[in-house]
């Protein structure tokens, strides 16, 4: 007698399906697409920069709806409307970057944000809803409306913070990591092999070696994205791709060359020296590979 297999979680199972339609097979025109909706190009989450635009129009259309409500003059109404046609258009820009940026989130945060796109789907409902009542003369019901989707989307709000500052989704995942400042031996030379992704350890912060011919390249081995390691990635041209999310970042100089990773790898100095791998932080912080 077979057994059968326990369902997948609904948030894993949603995933997925985002997940295939955003690579779509691996084209390079939905690669394109990825990089720029999360942000690549400009080395921040993009769905960061977009999700204040909801947030400060309505903010500003609740205080003009006080305003409203105390003198009933026409252009705060007015003023308020505006305001909400703005978030709503900044919400469709917010959502499709968050969805990007979700399709390759890891529990815990894949759950808590599915609710927090659903919560924001409902606030931009709510506030669509409020929209249509004030210019079909219902103001009063329209700013109820607004009321409700502002408190949806201040929770939400509240559970993106914690995706960040507690499931750190988005940040640079090898910030605070500690390089030595002079030459410091990692690694035996006649045990890097050309073209082979190896790590390397300099106390406890692992290090990713790669030997091209006669260059050498040094990096940190912890992806920036969600700290995939390097090392058991594949070299792709001149470049290494992360085995968890395929984030493909430069040899020479550490940079994004597709995400969904936005920030760029530091790269270290490194030299061979009487048998051994030397590495050391660049002089002022320069990430560059030698």
């Amino acid at each position: 007698m077979t057994t059968k297999s326990p369902a997948k979680p609904v948030d894993e199972r949603i995933q997925k399906r985002f997940d295939a339609a955003l690579y779509a097979g691996g084209r390079p025109s939905a690669q394109t697409i990825r990089n720029f909706l999360n942000g690549t190009w400009l080395g921040e989450p993009l769905h960061v920069v977009l999700k204040d635009v909801p947030i400060g129009a309505w903010t500003v259309a609740m205080i003009f709806d006080v305003f409203d409500s105390i003198g009933n003059t026409r252009e705060f109404a007015l003023a308020a409307e505006a305001s909400i046609a703005v978030g709503i258009l900044g919400a469709v820009g917010a959502a499709a970057t968050g969805l990007a940026d979700w399709s390759d989130v890891d529990p815990p945060a894949r759950k808590m944000g599915l609710l927090h796109g659903v919560l924001n789907v409902g606030a931009t409902a709510l506030f669509t809803t409020s929209l249509l009542l004030r210019r079909n003369k219902t103001r009063a019901a329209g700013r109820v409306a607004a009321a409700l989707g502002y408190a949806l989307m201040t929770y939400s709000a509240h559970l993106g913070g914690k995706m960040v500052y507690k499931h750190r989704v988005g940040v640079d995942r090898t910030d605070g990591l500690v390089f030595p400042e002079d030459f410091t031996s990692v690694l035996s030379a006649s045990e890097l092999a050309d073209d082979w992704p190896t790590r390397a350890m300099h106390n406890g912060v692992p290090i990713l070696l790669v030997r091209r011919g006669q260059r050498l390249f040094a990096m940190a081995e912890t992806c920036s994205h969600f700290g995939g390691p390097l090392s058991e990635g594949k070299l792709v041209d001149g470049s290494i791709e992360c085995p968890y999310h395929a984030s493909r970042f430069a040899l020479e100089d550490g940079r994004v060359i597709n995400g969904p990773a936005v920030h760029s790898q530091p790269c270290l100095e490194v030299r061979i020296r009487e048998g051994q791998i030397e590495i050391r932080k660049p002089p002022l912080g320069i990430r560059r590979a030698s």
